[in-house]
């Protein structure tokens, strides 16, 4: 056995050996109650400052802080016009485009208005939003030589919901022309002979030259076409399609672009429902038999071809039918293009149904808020865009080049 003495001074040694390890645990956090505190620092600090402090200098930063970053404020880079602009075109619409990805929902003919005057009078128009950019469409030609005041209130709000620090207004004026119309922007949708939401339908043998797709509906809704799937599930294929067959079930990336070229077909719709009108209700809705110059017409109603219809003029010229009711096409009628003009340049925008009666032929992008129906043999150099269903009797549908 160790000495007495020998065996008092090793125990002396272990007790300040344990005191020496009690201190260190403790010295983290003051008296060890605060340890936990310091495993979860990152809370700590924001509690208690901006998330940039003492945290930050001790540990070198915290990864969670990146979520710590305020949401940016939205503001507009760009218009058009731009302001203090002159001899604005009296077709002109109106448009601004932010830093940051808006809410479309507050961004509305409420919160986006044009004015005129003093005493200030409100344009009437309506408000549509897509890729950053706000545009308002006069729902008739400005007036001419005429100074106009746009406004984005600040209660219109980034997808972050941060609205603009401040009212955004800025000044025009008009000359005393009107600018031929542009082309309407269909994005991705315009990649499609054929596009609907809800269905397409054929009566064996159709002849379709470009690609098809639904969506949100699933392939199963895509009937008549005898369909057989590629290896990739991307696609299907059809004797009766000269392209590929896309639906929302397919693998990726179809359900994306899909959901993207949709839309854009609704975006298109209400660009060209908002262009202002050259010419309305011509021909009280009957514009059988008429050869009609490039522009805007408009209809409150429906719009009826009983008999041939030739639009002449250039292939830039640009035509836009704004149809309130159905647009009808009679049997064996035509849409005739002359002088060089262009399908991919002629729209045709209906809230209503388009109907193309048997072997009846038509022009031009059809962007339809309903159902689109070819009847027996009839034909459309062009594309066809339905918000429902599109249905097809024997029928040929070519895409216009782009």
């Amino acid at each position: 056995m160790l000495p007495s003495t020998l065996r008092a001074v090793l125990l002396l040694l272990v007790l300040a050996s344990a005191a020496a390890c009690g201190d260190s645990v403790g010295g983290a956090g003051g008296d060890g109650r605060d340890a936990g505190l310091d495993v979860d620092s990152a809370n700590d600090v924001d509690a208690t400052s901006d998330g940039d402090s003492a945290g930050d200098a001790t540990d070198g930063g915290d990864p969670d802080d990146v979520g710590d970053v305020p949401a940016a404020v939205p503001g507009v880079v760009s218009t058009v016009p731009r302001g203090g602009a002159a001899g604005v075109s009296l077709n002109a619409n109106v448009a601004a485009r932010f830093s940051e990805r808006m809410d479309g929902a507050t961004l509305t003919a409420a919160t986006f208005t044009v004015t005129v005057g003093d005493p200030a009078v409100p344009v009437p128009g309506r408000v549509s939003y897509a890729n950053a950019t706000a545009v308002f469409w006069p729902d008739a030609l400005l007036a001419v030589e005429e100074t106009y005041t746009a406004t984005i209130a600040s209660t219109a709000t980034s997808t972050d919901g941060v609205a603009l620090p401040e009212d955004f207004s800025w000044n025009f004026t008009t000359g005393d022309s009107v600018a031929a119309p542009l082309p309407v922007d269909l994005g991705t949708a315009g990649t499609y002979a054929v596009l609907a939401k809800s269905a397409i339908s054929t009566v064996p043998g159709s002849a379709i030259t470009g690609d098809i797709g639904i969506s949100p509906a699933a392939a199963t809704f895509i009937t008549g076409f005898s369909l057989t799937a590629d290896a990739t599930n991307v696609f299907s294929t059809s004797t009766q399609v000269s392209g590929r067959v896309y639906a929302a079930n397919y693998a990726p990336p179809s359900p994306a672009n899909l959901t993207t070229a949709i839309s854009d077909i609704e975006i298109a719709f209400t660009a060209a429902a908002g262009r202002a009108p050259d010419v309305v209700e011509l021909g009280a809705g009957n514009i059988g038999g008429m050869t009609l110059r490039p522009g805007v017409y408009k209809w409150g109603t429906g719009l009826l071809i009983p008999t041939a219809v030739t639009l002449a003029g250039s292939a830039t010229d640009v035509w836009i039918f704004q149809i309130a009711g159905d647009l009808t096409i009679a049997n064996g009628s035509n849409v005739i293009l002359s002088g060089g003009a262009l399908p991919k340049n002629v729209f045709w925008q209906a809230a209503g149904f388009m109907d193309l009666g048997t072997t009846a032929h038509a022009e031009g992008i059809f962007l339809c808020q309903t159902a689109i129906t070819l009847h027996t043999g009839a034909s459309v150099n062009g594309t066809l865009l339905a918000q429902t269903a599109v249905v097809l009797d024997q029928s040929t549908v070519v895409a216009p080049a782009r």
